[in-house]
């Protein structure tokens, strides 16, 4: 046996201010690193989590879960299993895609341990029990952008459907993570189960706009679509600080800021690196102020997603 695959599992920003729960994009250098090997007991175990207290039960787990939901659905009876290995550098509840890294870099690793016999929308499929364990809701803004990369459309959930949207090559990533939680399952409980006609209309012509700023490179266009009137109103009060920080990143030449996915993370888009440090020193000069200890990351857009970073063959 003795075959394994050590991978790099990026953080994602889900929602992207008007695309609630079908737009994401995917992060560089930002990510957890994952060790999947074959061995010859039969299947998934969790042998070490670095960095995090989470559980190594493969139910209680949403690498373990994701696993499961790909090994269930294979037509063949495996003689051998899978062993995980997470070195786990994204924090639970931060809003950057934590389960979703998890659950996405186990299902990529197995199937390419397996021979690649799932495409990537049915991986997505998989990852998104995970994201079921996690909070409740099986969701694919985060997964689809870390196994497709780049920015990606939910264009349907039943049946799924996943589309790969151009990403400007001068757009980049701030994202500031207030060292507070905010679970998922919380922060859909803010949410109203209708929204007015109005606000609906508005938020299907922001999500149209960003598509088409973003395959047009047209920043002023993404500028004007990065707006959010349905699901941040409800949010903001659950980050401390929010509506300052966002102001403060607008201010110093942000495209637009917004909650990263359920946050408590807030994200700005920049045309830029330039801009985007920039960007950063404006959020962190209103989190000095605020009193809760944060990280901040400046990233471009990773258009990859998942991916090897390490291919030893062991000899067992």
């Amino acid at each position: 046996m003795g075959e394994q695959l050590k991978i790099f599992a990026p953080a994602t920003i889900a929602n992207i201010s008007c695309g609630f729960d079908v737009l994401g994009l995917c992060l560089d250098g930002v990510g957890d690193e994952m060790t999947i090997r074959k061995v010859t007991s039969k299947g998934v175990r969790i042998t070490k989590i670095i960095g995090q207290d989470l559980p190594l039960e493969v139910e209680k787990n949403v690498a373990g879960v994701a696993a499961l939901a790909l090994l269930t659905n294979l037509d063949r009876e495996l003689d051998f299993g899978f062993e995980i290995e997470i070195k786990k550098n994204i924090k639970p509840g931060s809003g950057i895609g934590s389960s979703a890294a998890s659950a996405a870099g186990a299902v990529f690793a197995i199937n390419r341990l397996l021979g690649n016999p799932y495409d990537q929308t049915e991986l997505v499929k998989f990852a998104m029990q995970g994201e079921q364990l996690a909070s409740g809701n099986a969701h694919a803004d985060n997964v689809a952008p870390a196994i497709f990369g780049g920015f990606t459309l939910v264009r349907c959930y039943d049946p799924l459907d996943i589309i790969s949207i151009h990403t400007p090559k001068e757009l980049v990533a701030t994202v500031i993570h207030p060292q507070i939680e905010v679970k998922t399952a919380d922060s859909r409980a803010v949410l109203k189960p209708t929204v007015t006609l109005k606000d609906a209309i508005t938020q299907w012509g922001n999500v149209g706009g960003l598509i088409s700023g973003l395959y047009t490179e047209d920043y002023d266009l993404i500028s004007r679509s990065l707006k959010d009137v349905i699901v941040e109103p409800l949010r903001a009060i659950l980050i401390p600080g929010f509506d300052k920080v966002k102001q403060a990143a607008i201010e110093a030449g942000a495209l637009g800021s917004g909650i990263s996915g359920s946050g408590p993370s807030i994200f700005a888009l920049s045309k830029g690196k330039e801009n985007a440090n920039k960007v950063a020193k404006a959020m962190q000069s209103i989190y000095e102020n605020v009193g809760i200890d944060y990280d901040i990351h400046v990233a471009g857009i990773n258009a990859e997603g998942v991916k090897v970073i390490d291919q030893p063959i062991l000899e067992l």
